[in-house]
């Protein structure tokens, strides 16, 4: 588990010195009157200016920035480049405020300690994710609940080139893998009291007014290169429709490749796509081997692709890639819809250069996957990925999470479940 060491004392006095307001225990909920008069001392930042505003290129926390996690920055590969940076905010002075209502939640386990917030401004999404040290984070701030954060004495930065607020925090794990590139100060997260003193609820939550902006691939899958204008771009609230998954996964050196897809005892190899055993089995999220990083899963609308990114810890991080078994083989592309997510832009070490591959959506949920049937298999066209009635009644799960003997309990009929029904239809 990765070491950090968080500055309490400080955040603790800061806490105590800066944040001389006070919500009583029966206003849980501020209204806008309580908002405008808790601001009084201060400003309330569009999310895009108070980016622009205090988050700098190398960051201020260490004037020479030599502390900083290594792979922060290579000039030979992205000059004027900073993966990782941390700016920390005035703690006394003026009240330097920002609010957003929440577009994610962790109830699926794919967002852990994070949550991502949303401004509409002249109808456009400004987002910013924020980075909290609370498990169950969603049970506090759930998704559609507005919040005001009052940001002085925290700190903006970035972790591997997405923006975040944060308090500053050392690595010095040597046991992690490829150590000797990640000791240094990076972004960390806000710790659970501070979240308390700094973060207010306004009003209840309302998911209806998130905005979710249709976009195709093609709209920033090649914008790859722009590292910059990445940023304005991360944490946005999308849908894509018109895609499905085309039982791949991305590897550094070769590209898309197909996902190993389990079937028993083949080459006398158990561990062939068991999730439990191989990074590159088809599901969603297999092991790591604990090492923690999302895996990812590739889309496509037919012409592009892009990676949908999920956690082995998540809840449906096993489940099967959407397939249908077609001559006892799986077949991807068959169940076609719509994803809507979180679109991120994730570069985590300057020494390489940017690729397509950057950029990922994460879901917080199956159900965020609208998929259907087109026919071109055995299941009906219009049938929707999720529970389906068989024709011979036996209701079955086309979401289905991995399983030894998934070949016992296919999505299809066997040769002798069909001879059976075709038997009944006689005899009726």
């Amino acid at each position: 588990m990765k070491t950090a060491k968080y500055l309490f004392i400080t955040a603790l006095a800061v806490c105590l010195t800066a944040c001389n307001y006070d919500i009583q225990p029966d206003k849980l909920y501020l209204d806008d009157k309580d908002v405008q008069e808790l601001t009084a001392d201060g400003k309330i930042y569009d999310l895009d200016e108070f980016l622009d505003k205090f988050m700098t290129e190398k960051g201020n926390y260490w004037s020479d920035t030599v502390n900083y996690r290594t792979r922060a920055n290579d000039e030979s590969k992205n000059p004027g480049i900073w993966l990782f940076s941390i700016d920390t905010l005035p703690s006394t002075g003026e009240g330097i405020y920002i609010r957003g209502r929440v577009s994610t939640d962790d109830y699926g386990g794919n967002f852990y300690k994070a949550l991502v917030i949303q401004q509409i401004v002249g109808g456009k999404q400004q987002n910013l994710r924020l980075s909290v040290d609370m498990s169950s984070a969603s049970g506090m701030y759930p998704r559609g609940q507005e919040i005001l954060i009052r940001c002085n004495g925290l700190a903006i930065g970035r972790y591997a080139n997405q923006p975040q607020l944060c308090v500053p925090s050392y690595n010095n794990n040597t046991n992690a893998h490829n150590a000797e590139q990640k000791v240094g100060w990076t972004p960390g997260r806000i710790p659970a009291p501070l979240c308390r003193t700094h973060f207010h609820l306004i009003g209840t939550p309302d998911e209806s007014k998130l905005q979710y902006d249709t976009v195709k691939i093609s709209d920033f899958v090649d914008d790859y290169a722009d590292i910059k204008a990445a940023r304005k771009i991360d944490g946005k609230l999308v849908v894509i429709k018109d895609i499905w998954f085309s039982g791949q996964y991305y590897d550094n050196q070769n590209g898309l490749l197909m996902c190993n897809f389990y079937q028993k005892d083949i080459n006398n190899q158990d561990s062939i796509g068991n999730p439990e055993d191989d990074s590159n089995a088809a599901v969603f999220g297999p092991t790591t081997g604990n090492v923690g990083y999302p895996q990812s899963r590739c889309i496509t609308d037919g012409t592009k692709w892009t990676l949908v990114s999920t956690s082995e810890y998540a809840k449906y991080a096993h489940y099967y890639l959407p397939f249908e078994y077609v001559n006892d083989k799986p077949k991807y592309g068959t169940f076609k819809g719509s994803v809507r997510g979180i679109l991120g832009y994730y570069m985590d070490n300057a020494g390489y250069s940017p690729d397509r591959a950057k950029w990922s959506i994460t879901i917080c949920d199956i159900d965020d996957l609208d998929l259907y049937a087109d026919g071109t298999g055995e299941v009906p066209a219009g049938t929707k990925w999720g529970l389906y009635k068989r024709p011979d009644g036996v209701t079955v799960d086309l979401r289905k999470e991995w399983q030894k003997d998934i070949l016992e309990d296919s999505i299809t009929l066997t040769d002798k479940e069909k001879a059976e029904l075709d038997k009944n239809k006689k005899n009726k």
